[in-house]
């Protein structure tokens, strides 16, 4: 396995990327919610908008003939009331490459570029529905911080968070 991140030339692995959230939309929400929340051209749009300049990375994971078994998109945010910390926004990883540690290597790859920038927490959203990425995350030595409603669809969203230490 081999991960490598993109850049914004990289036009066939964005567009594969879009093509996944899409799927991870489906998988989670449902076919008529998850795959009517974003167009195809807003979820490209949303990977480039990640490669424009901005602290994110967005690293897809090869298998060894090359192909794109996963993928994920992570970035430093900021909020009014709170330092920087790290958000893994996205990650996917296809089917038949799951439980292979795909997902496990690139939630390490986001916690090392986080700990990189000095980000003293990191976190992401997901479904309250989504077991496999919430127990992935749990492993990981996440815990839920925060339910929310999601506003589109009224799924309900779980924070996890995970303190990190400097190394």
């Amino acid at each position: 396995m081999q991960l490598r991140t993109i850049t914004l030339d990289d036009t066939a692995a964005i567009d594969l990327i879009a093509q996944r959230m899409r799927a991870t939309l489906v998988e989670v929400e449902g076919e008529e919610a998850g795959g009517g929340m974003y167009s195809m051209d807003w979820l490209r749009d949303r990977v480039r908008w990640h490669l424009d300049g901005r602290a994110a990375e967005v690293v897809i994971a090869e298998d060894l003939t090359g192909a794109i078994v996963g993928h994920t998109i992570y970035r430093i945010e900021a909020d009014a009331h709170d330092a920087p910390f790290g958000l893994v926004s996205t990650t996917y990883v296809v089917p038949q490459a799951r439980r292979l540690g795909v997902a496990q290597q690139l939630l390490a790859r986001a916690e090392s570029w986080f700990r990189g920038h000095g980000l003293p927490q990191c976190c992401t959203w997901t479904s309250s529905t989504n077991a496999p990425l919430i127990a992935l995350y749990a492993r990981n030595g996440f815990m839920q911080v925060e339910r929310a409603l999601n506003e589109l669809t009224h799924t309900p969203m779980v924070r996890l968070a995970k303190q990190l230490a400097a190394r």
